[in-house]
Parts: structure tokens; C-alpha cells; sequence
């Protein structure tokens, strides 16, 4: 059975402007476990980003509970939630988000320092991952002498850097051409069969036909939860949603990365 590792349990968010309440999340529910493939839809506005950052441990919610393997972390201080955001969660950017003074080295190696990681060790597994994902010959390069490819490459290979469970991915191909998407799309199609559980808020329907689930929002609501015929299978009795909320077992998601896989 599919092990559950973070959980929001009636989550809201809401922020006061002036006189007025903006509710950017309303009692949404959602589970995701372990190697789950997931991509977040919705249109602007609609509360993916929120999601997103909640999922992440970025944000605390208004009411409701977040769950990390079970335990609640909703009220925890700031720096009990950066300690396991460090080693649980890995950020992927749309806009990259690295050091721009630093290289493609020094930018992987950043998140092993905040944990104590040896130099030696730590530019030794930033070089890895590098060259892991065909950026070998370019670890000494700035971000401004990179192509937006390889910018978001050097930000996959951080997001690993402290080898975490969870991968969340902000529109990761949204600045990228088709071709780099696709390689993009590759890479997480990799992790995924390597056991990492990715979360994507994108607009890339190249992503969504790759995944096991595919989750809609709107209006800081869940409205539907779309999963694969196997994925269904794998989690047993948990399909279970919260009340209101459609599940469609689609056999054709997760179709591509299976054929990869053969």
C-alpha cells in the first residue's frame, strides 16, 4: 500500500485586503504518497501557486492542517519547517531562481551547506548530479553564460542536491522552447521511475499526459482529481476523496512513460 507523505486536511488560506477577505484556498484536501506523479491545472488566479507553497511548507495555512508523514506541522515555528523543507522537499522554479554571482557548482553545492556538508563531499555529488543530467561540461559556468535549458537543468539538479523525497515544480517548462520542454519533461519522467514523488503546477499538457494523477482547481477549490486505471490500483482504498470533489480513472494517463519505460 502506498505510503501517505503529506497530507492537507481542510486547508484555507485567506489574506485580508482593506476591508475585504481574499480566500486563495477554501477545505481543499488532498493527499499525495509516496512516488506519486501529480500535476496541478487551474487558471490564473485559482489557487495552484498557494497550493503549491503549502505542500511545500512555504506558506502556514488559515485553518485546516498540513501533515508530513503523518505528523501535523501546521503550527510549527519557521525554522523547524526550513529543517524539513531541507531535507524533505526539492524547488523547482519557472523563473530558475540561481545565484547569479555563483556557478553551476557553487549553486548545487548551495543547499549541502546549510546542512553541514564537507566541500569535498558536497562538490563531489553537485558534480554527479550535473553531469547526471548532461551539464558535466558546464559546472564552472555562470547562469548568464547558460541557455534556458541549461539554467533549468543546474535548478533540477539543486532541487536534488540533498536528495529529498518530494519534488514540487513551479510551471517548470514555462520559459523554455518545445525541444527543451520535452527534454524538461524527460528528466522528470526519470525521476520518477527512479522513486521521486513529483507535484507540478503546469500549463504543459505534455507534462499532465506523463503523470499518474491530474488534479483541477479553481476558485481555491479541488473540483476534480483525474487518476491513472494503474495508479488507482496502487493506492487501493485510498482514492477516497473529500466530499464534493469528482475522481475519473483515465486510462489513457501515464501511457507515454509507461511505453518509455518498455
Amino acid at each position: 500500500m502506498a505510503r501517505d507523505i503529506l497530507q492537507l486536511d481542510r486547508v484555507c488560506k485567506y489574506y485580508q485586503m482593506g476591508d475585504s477577505r481574499v480566500d486563495a484556498l477554501r477545505e481543499v484536501s488532498l493527499t499525495v504518497h509516496e512516488n506519486d506523479y501529480m500535476a496541478v491545472f487551474g487558471p490564473s488566479g485559482s489557487g495552484k501557486s498557494t497550493l503549491l507553497h503549502m505542500m511545500g511548507l512555504l506558506d502556514v495555512p488559515s485553518c485546516g492542517r498540513v501533515l508530513v508523514d503523518g505528523k501535523d506541522v501546521s503550527r510549527l515555528q519557521e525554522n523547524e519547517l526550513a529543517r524539513i523543507r531541507g531535507k524533505k522537499i526539492g524547488f523547482i522554479f519557472q523563473v530558475f531562481n540561481l545565484v547569479p554571482s555563483l556557478t553551476a557548482l557553487e549553486n548545487v553545492s548551495l543547499p549541502m551547506m546549510i546542512y553541514g556538508v564537507p566541500k569535498y563531499e558536497r562538490e563531489k555529488r553537485a558534480e554527479d548530479l550535473l553531469s547526471s543530467l548532461d551539464m558535466g561540461n558546464r559546472v564552472g559556468h555562470l547562469p548568464g553564460e547558460l541557455s534556458g535549458g541549461q539554467r533549468q537543468r543546474v535548478a533540477i539538479a539543486r532541487s536534488l542536491a540533498n536528495n529529498p523525497e518530494v519534488i514540487l515544480a513551479d510551471e517548470p517548462t514555462g520559459n523554455l522552447d518545445s525541444k527543451t520542454g520535452e527534454e524538461v519533461v524527460e528528466i522528470f519522467n526519470q525521476l520518477h521511475r527512479e522513486g521521486k514523488t513529483l507535484i507540478v503546477v503546469t500549463h504543459d499538457p505534455d507534462i499532465a499526459r506523463n503523470t499518474d494523477e491530474i488534479v483541477r482547481i479553481r476558485d481555491g477549490q479541488v473540483v476534480e482529481h483525474e487518476v491513472s486505471k494503474e495508479h488507482a490500483v496502487r493506492l487501493g482504498e485510498k482514492t477516497e476523496l473529500a466530499d464534493g470533489v469528482k475522481l475519473k480513472v483515465n486510462g489513457e494517463l501515464g501511457i507515454r512513460m509507461k511505453k518509455k519505460v518498455k
